[in-house]
């Protein structure tokens, strides 16, 4: 089952000596590339060690059981034999876990754009609320979160926002959250008391560089510059230092006001712009691919219904694995690795159930 481990361990032991070699030491690029593969193989060799020691064990107590006459000594013997077995099984799980196929952008930064839906105010004032849930989840894992442009309503919503989280394999953890967010509740200016249904979308996008996506090239875009609007720092609102960038091909539009300098919110832009391109990208490989989607788990499109916060009844649930917690005021307040935790649990038996089939 596990015939190329012995090769990793090969590779591994590799990479440790070159990375002790100071030809590599001296190359930056290099010495980041291995320490990556090192950082990639360590827990898979770490577990497959583990796991052959397990089945040493297992060969050593049988064969000492065959011996033994004693009978204590024998009882004690089966107890090792039995951890032994129970700890092969679950190194076994283990492993096949550590060797399911990376996606590429795991490692990625991300950017999340939350866009009220239907609802109106009431959906602006929840996707302001899903933002903050984002912010105050990032937090608690030690991410930086920086927001990249956002549209917002006088009475605290937001129309949209776009946010980058940068942080040890934010990718792969928020990726997940991708897809439709629904909201049951009675809204604060909702005289008669009665439950609306609002929404809002969320696409989580891995961060793209200049190597992710071919060169903008300058007859493809068009840059206007003017003064911010909203509150703002000094400087902000009395200087030129907005930017809207507009893709001609693709119609896509980023308005950048978040920065004092135009040079910085220019940057902003373009490096959402590279993000939304690369994401249409992925996209459309996705489509064409259809088995081979970013996740195991619903369908990979944006416009599915994934998840329904209930107010009043404080509960909210998961529609793609039919998880549902009654700790809605906890959730809010960015307390949601418990549902992340069920996904990437669901994803990985999907996964491994398919690999099992072929």
């Amino acid at each position: 089952m596990f015939d190329k481990l012995d090769d990793l361990i090969l590779r591994y032991e590799e990479v440790m000596r070159l990375l002790s070699e100071p030809d590599v030491a001296n190359d930056s690029n290099r010495f980041r590339s291995l320490m990556k593969e090192q950082s990639d193989l360590a827990p898979i060799v770490e577990a497959y060690k583990k796991y052959k020691e397990a089945k040493q064990t297992i060969e050593d107590s049988l064969e000492m059981m065959s011996e033994e006459s004693d009978e204590d000594m024998k009882e004690m013997l089966k107890e090792e034999l039995n951890d032994a077995k129970a700890q092969v099984e679950e190194l076994e799980n283990t492993l096949k876990i550590l060797l399911l196929p990376k996606d590429p952008n795991d490692d990625k930064n991300v950017v999340v754009e939350i866009r009220a839906g239907a609802g109106g105010d009431e959906a602006a004032l929840f996707a302001a609320e899903i933002y903050r849930m984002y912010v105050h989840y990032s937090e608690t894992r030690g991410w930086k979160v920086e927001t990249m442009e956002v549209e917002e309503i006088g009475i605290g919503g937001m129309k949209h926002v776009n946010f980058m989280v940068s942080g040890q394999g934010a990718y792969s953890i928020l990726k997940y959250e991708s897809g439709v967010h629904r909201v049951q509740r009675v809204p604060a200016t909702e005289s008669g008391g009665r439950i609306h249904t609002s929404t809002i979308t969320v696409a989580v996008m891995p961060e793209a560089d200049e190597l992710d996506v071919p060169e903008i090239e300058d007859k493809d875009i068009r840059i206007d510059v003017m003064r911010a609007s909203g509150n703002g720092g000094q400087c902000v609102n009395t200087t030129d230092s907005a930017v809207r960038l507009t893709h001609i091909p693709t119609g896509i539009v980023i308005y950048s006001q978040t920065e004092k300098s135009q040079l910085q919110n220019k940057n902003k832009a373009f490096a959402l712009l590279r993000t939304k391109l690369y994401d249409i990208e992925l996209q459309k490989r996705q489509e064409e691919r259809s088995e081979a989607t970013l996740s195991q788990i619903g369908t990979g499109d944006r416009s599915e219904k994934i998840r329904t916060y209930n107010f009043p009844q404080g509960r909210v649930t998961d529609h793609r694995i039919n998880l549902t917690l009654y700790k809605l005021d906890k959730i809010m307040d960015g307390d949601i690795q418990e549902l992340i935790d069920a996904l990437i649990a669901a994803d990985q038996a999907a996964k491994l159930a398919k690999m099992n089939d072929n």
